[in-house]
């Protein structure tokens, strides 16, 4: 197409001039050997110097002796899908029963029927149809029940209704061993109600840089505290270590994760690396395990990411020579996301050095027949040991008897499932609002704490009244996006909070986002932080705020300068320079990511009518706060630090300011009319690549007249770029001289997200990227003039699964028409929460 050739010669222009800037030229033949080769001890672990653990759950003999019967008269074919974990998304009751697999999950954005928003009674219902499939022998197999995992992490925050707790880090500021007991407790009776046995929780992970997207899901950067939690969370969800027949009482099964050092990683790289040595791996990322093993922990779930270059879903020395031999680990390790498809010399499709490495069974989401049917192919091979795989076979039969899922029947027949009173019930809400109080961490407090109940209270700031954004990632959607307060009944923001408890004291509130009132309050509570996001979405590249998300520091300024006392109101998944609003508040609380009780927060903040506490602040910082973005400069506040109401006061000493503008989403190529630093924006006619312009300027013309390129309002002034085709075909697009590697979101359900507003359609149009190699792909796309602007998602493993290099992409957004039109273009980034998903054509 004229499309591929324009692209193919853009993007090899784009290389070249890159090479001769930095004065090399591309490589044509292979990396010496001495490059390629790792120091032999690199990654191999020394099973020695790690602790021994004693497993404490036995198998009874009768359970031996049907899984030993059981394994006996199983096929090949069956042993193999016990070993095979599909998602709800690519899976169906039907597939199950033909392959026989072992297990399915529900990804961040799955649901019955397609729905990741679906009512309770569709995922009990679904469970049913997934379970009768499995038992099904009219074919004459064995029938082995399937096992459903979730990813209950803070409640079972897929479903609609449910108590969301606050995320591990909030827990972490708490130090209430009993509380988190409590918490997996209620967690899983929870998940019995529509038809789960499985959570994957609790998160074990020991963060060491939080520029980590995935931080919040850790306790706490200390390995003692992280381990102290532990068994508690494991003992909630399962039950007693000596625990059998789970089913027959209101418990799931757990699974710690992410084995080993997923928190570790350098420089906070999600996925990536980590090369701090055996000791340190051991003695901080191990320690948790301890307790884990010590209670009976059924699964574990091993990690993305590598040690000393090593991936630890292919590491046989930690996975089975550490985990199953030295900890005397006894249930059966699981696999991450599609993790196997980055051990070395693997794809997604084709992995059995992650079976010789010890793990027992695939999460392999999307690719599960895949897995399936090369595991069977190189079974009857011989390639892969018979003992291999009945040991791993043997190992998730086990933890199924332990569970009861043999005799427990149907998952509606079992108890508390149906008892959609239990989702949300008042006692659970109760220990989430008790968590939310014990987490808040008080930085500052020059005096407006407590507030008066009987006063007159402004609630501002653009976090105030959204449940979704104090309930963070993990919740409904992978993200947290696309959501909002219609899909948590029953919950309480902040601001509904605060209100409340205002009103109970005969005092008023008022909620004004930006901080305009019409009655001048008494003091004022600014809402401000992070917006929802998990891995991937929630890396950073410094610890500052990102710089769109501080516009609530002007609205502190302001109330300041009327002499409005104010109290900033923190929602992060992390400790982040703020000093700005650290200066200017009179009080300075961290939220966390509190969940769906904000009722927590006003129990705090808000005192009697005459000011005095209901409740103090006990929360301690869970890890150090940064002084500026850059944690090497040092802590502002240390480990453990949190003021109380007692606390001595103190003379505020003002905090240095560090320039952060361009602290932002690194994911976030084209916004407010501009191209991210070191990226461009070209107009081209794909038929002539030589006509490429660079758009620096507006007004602007290209294709010799055929153009016209023009600023046009979009949430700021400017903040889109209008591009008026004549006629005639173009190619607006985004590039930069460094290519990207986006090899890990394609591998996820990350969407090419981009905001468009099309006035009128053009003949035909197609979104594409190109690779460094001038290697591209295209898929059409319908674009109706609708004559508002609508943010189009694209998977990127759309363009993946059409053979684009997703190591160096060097243009990720080429918007290509025919005919011409009239389009603007106000953002280009990664994200999920598109208004329209795209089909892949």
């Amino acid at each position: 197409m004229k499309f591929a050739r324009f692209l193919a010669s853009s993007v090899a222009a784009l290389a070249l001039s890159a090479c001769m800037q930095s004065g090399t030229l591309p490589e044509t033949g292979a990396s010496t050997l001495a490059s390629a080769e790792a120091t032999p001890a690199a990654g191999v672990a020394d099973p020695a110097i790690w602790p021994e653990y004693d497993y404490p759950v036995t198998v009874p003999a009768q359970d031996a002796a049907m899984i030993a019967g059981l394994l006996s008269r199983m096929t090949l074919e069956e042993k193999i899908g016990q070993l095979v974990q599909a998602d709800l998304c690519c899976v169906t009751p039907e597939d199950v029963r033909r392959y026989n697999l072992g297990s399915i999950l529900v990804g961040g954005n799955s649901g019955p029927d397609g729905n990741d928003l679906a009512p309770a009674p569709d995922w009990l219902a679904a469970a049913d149809a997934f379970y009768a499939e499995s038992v099904d022998t009219s074919d004459g197999g064995v029938g082995v029940p399937i096992i459903w995992g979730t990813d209950a992490v803070h409640g079972h925050s897929n479903i609609i209704g449910a108590t969301i707790f606050p995320h591990n880090i909030g827990l972490g500021a708490a130090r209430d061993v009993g509380l988190i007991e409590r918490i997996g407790a209620a967690t899983a009776r929870e998940i019995r109600v529509t038809g789960q046995e499985w959570t994957f929780a609790p998160t074990v992970a020991v963060p060491q840089d939080f520029r980590w997207g995935r931080s919040y899901e850790g306790y706490s950067s200390n390995p003692e505290l992280v381990a102290s939690y532990v068994g508690a969370m494991v003992r909630g969800l399962q039950g007693p270590p000596n625990n059998q027949d789970l089913l027959s009482g209101p418990y799931v099964i757990a699974s710690t994760k992410h084995f080993l050092a997923d928190g570790g990683t350098d420089g906070g790289v999600d996925q990536g690396d980590s090369s701090i040595s055996e000791v340190d791996l051991r003695d901080i990322h191990g320690l948790p395990y301890g307790p884990a093993i010590a209670e009976g922990v059924a699964t574990v779930m091993v990690s993305f990411s590598s040690w000393q270059g090593v991936k630890m879903t292919g590491n046989r020395s930690l996975v089975t020579d550490v985990l199953k031999d030295r900890f005397d680990f006894g249930g059966f390790v699981v696999s991450d996301w599609n993790a196997h498809g980055q051990v070395a010399g693997c794809t997604n499709e084709s992995c059995p050095q992650a079976l010789m490495a010890g793990i027992d069974m695939y999460m392999a989401p999307d690719t599960w027949r895949d897995i399936y049917d090369d595991l069977l192919e190189r079974a009857r091979g011989g390639e892969i040991p018979m003992e291999r795989i009945d040991e791993a076979v043997t190992r998730i039969l086990e933890v199924k008897a332990r569970l009861g899922l043999f005799e427990a029947g149907a998952p509606s027949t079992r108890p508390l499932a149906g008892d959609y009173d239990l989702l949300g019930a008042a006692e659970h809400r109760a220990i989430a609002r008790e968590a939310v109080r014990k987490s808040l961490v008080l930085l500052r407090n020059d005096g407006p704490l407590p507030l008066a109940s009987g006063s007159r209270l402004l609630v501002a700031g653009d976090g105030a009244d959204d449940i979704a954004r104090q309930s963070g990632g993990w919740t409904l959607s992978w993200q947290g996006t696309g959501i909002d307060n219609s899909h948590f009944p029953g919950a309480t923001s902040i601001w509904s909070a605060l209100d409340a408890a205002m009103e109970e004291g005969g005092g008023t509130a008022e909620l004004s986002p930006d901080g305009s009132f019409t009655t001048r309050p008494d003091a004022a509570v600014v809402v401000f932080g992070e917006r929802p996001y998990a891995e991937f979405q929630g890396d950073r590249a410094t610890l500052a705020l990102d710089a769109e998300l501080t516009g609530p520091y002007e609205t502190m300024r302001n109330l300041q300068s009327q002499g409005i006392p104010v109290i900033a109101l923190m929602i992060t998944g992390r400790p982040l320079y703020v000093n700005p609003a650290l200066n200017t508040a009179d009080a300075f609380v961290v939220a966390w990511l509190p969940g769906s009780e904000g009722g927590g927060v006003a129990d705090v903040l808000v005192g009697d009518a005459e000011g005095a506490p209901r409740y103090d602040f006990s929360g301690k910082l869970p890890a150090a706060w940064p002084l500026t973005p850059d944690m090497e400069d040092g802590a502002l506040f240390d480990y453990g630090y949190g003021l109380t109401y007692s606390s001595p006061a103190r003379t505020w000493q003002e905090l240095p300011l560090s320039d952060t503008a361009s602290a932002s989403d690194s994911r976030v190529w084209f916004a407010d009319g501009l191209p991210a630093a070191a990226w461009s924006l070209h107009v081209t006619d794909p038929s002539v690549p030589t006509s490429q312009i660079r758009i620096t300027t507006v007004p602007a013309t290209a294709l010799d007249g055929r153009v016209s390129v023009t600023a046009v309002n979009h949430v700021v002034q400017e903040g889109a770029r209008r591009f008026d085709i004549a006629s005639g075909d173009a190619a607006m697009s985004l590039s930069t001289f460094n290519p990207i590697d986006i090899t890990r979101e394609a591998n996820a359900d990350i969407l090419l997200l981009f905001t468009l507003k099309v006035d009128e359609a053009p003949e035909s149009a197609a979104i594409a990227m190109g690779a460094a190699s001038g290697e591209m792909v295209e898929n059409a796309v319908e674009l109706p003039a609708t004559g508002q602007f609508v943010r189009y998602g694209l998977p990127l493993r759309c363009l993946r699964d059409k053979g684009l290099d997703m190591t160096s992409v060097q243009a990720p957004f080429v918007l290509e028409t025919e005919g011409g039109g009239d389009v603007s273009l106000a953002e280009v980034r990664l994200g999920m929460d598109a208004e329209r998903v795209l089909p892949c054509s």
